[in-house]
């Protein structure tokens, strides 16, 4: 596998490659511009040269192949039963809360959050409860305080919680996990649990799954999960919600069913297998790729623009970066990048209120291009020095 492959992505319909401009460098978009698993490659050719690409349903080996995958990755046993289709996580939580929530109900994210969760929320009639993260010295950790004030409130019904958390890329701890769903216990709310980015996490650290943490919340918690992120087949449409509680996946089930939504994409179900099959391979060199595009970032800032601090990920091939230093918020921030260093990034500002001053940028990608954005970063700013004397 060349991960230094620089693969041309212009006119394949590439939504990070989309931008109408040209020269400019998309560091956003949570998606990987390496080429996937031969592993996925190999099936997805197998199925296109079959040649009929009908209706498509599960098989016994799309779940088994789930299965087998949390047993191997978490050491943690899920159940067949326990598995739901959605054609993506976001699809998939707009179909909870249209089962959990009434209009006017509170809804809980944790800020700054990635942003599909607040128009999901909204869409519903629902409040957006913000349970801001604690911001000190380069770290994020969770307000609990303000958690607990959150969930006694009588319309809080829901709360989404992000584990590995997307952007600030933190892997919570087994004492966060449990203090998060003591209290969703002890104020009868149901914990949705977007773990899309539990496969990639970086050396020293480990994912551990909302279930695995507490059998005790496998009553009122969805799990959401997906090869997509881990194995770059976003286009392909599949990801998976663990239901334990049956009375919730049946009427999940059932909307999802009303909406149309049922059936899954053919070469998702082909794609998700293999991945799950025969990708663990792929995966740990991507792991490997990931850490030393991370330590590069990480190194080029603090040598040559101190003042851009970056928040050191402990998951996610995506990495957060607070911008204050240069005194421009928001839009004017990113047009900043956009503008003098033709680099695109993912606006802080859309996570939330409190990501007015960051970016949001992806490392999936070879080191080469890395190094071009960075360097174009660094003269954007160098010149920005140069004027604010």
């Amino acid at each position: 596998m060349n991960w230094n492959d620089c693969i041309e992505r212009t006119n394949t319909h590439s939504v990070k490659w989309s931008f109408p401009e040209e020269d400019v460098i998309p560091m956003c978009i949570a998606d990987m511009d390496f080429q996937v698993s031969p592993a996925i490659v190999e099936a997805l050719n197998q199925k296109a040269h079959h040649g009929i690409y009908g209706y498509t349903t599960f098989s016994s080996r799309y779940f088994e192949s789930i299965v087998s995958w949390w047993e191997k990755r978490f050491d943690m046993e899920i159940y067949k039963d326990w598995i739901c289709f959605s054609p993506g996580i976001i699809p998939g939580i707009n179909v909870l809360l249209s089962v959990l929530t009434e209009p006017g109900d509170g809804v809980i994210i944790q800020d700054p959050v990635y942003y599909p969760f607040y128009s999901t929320i909204e869409n519903h009639g629902c409040s957006v409860l913000k349970n801001t993260l604690l911001y000190q010295d380069g770290f994020y950790s969770i307000d609990f305080d303000d958690l607990e004030e959150k969930a006694r409130k009588p319309e809080t019904k829901v709360l989404i919680l992000c584990s590995p958390h997307n952007p600030v890329g933190r892997v919570w701890t087994i004492e966060e996990i449990e203090r998060i769903g003591d209290i969703a216990k002890r104020h009868h709310l149901w914990i949705i649990s977007d773990e899309m980015h539990g496969d990639l996490v970086y050396e020293g650290y480990e994912h551990k799954p909302l279930f695995k943490v507490g059998e005790s919340f496998l009553e009122n918690s969805i799990l959401c999960a997906a090869p997509s992120k881990t194995f770059n087949i976003a286009g392909l449409q599949t990801s998976i919600l663990l239901i334990p509680n049956k009375e919730l996946r049946e009427k999940y089930n059932e909307k999802l069913t009303g909406y149309g939504l049922m059936r899954p994409n053919v070469f998702g179900i082909e794609g998700t297998i293999a991945a799950y099959e025969e990708g663990e391979p792929w995966l740990n060199e991507l792991l490997m790729v990931l850490e030393d595009n991370k330590q590069y970032v990480l190194n080029y800032l603090e040598q040559h623009l101190p003042e851009l601090k970056a928040i050191v990920p402990q998951a996610t091939h995506l990495i957060w970066i607070d911008c204050s230093e240069l005194d421009m918020l928001g839009e004017d921030l990113c047009m900043f990048f956009l503008e003098k260093a033709r680099v695109k990034f993912d606006e802080g500002f859309k996570f939330g209120e409190c990501g007015q001053s960051f970016v949001r940028m992806n490392i999936a990608c070879p080191k080469e291009r890395i190094d071009m954005a960075l360097r174009r970063m660094n003269h954007a700013v160098l010149e920005h020095r140069r004027i604010v004397k």
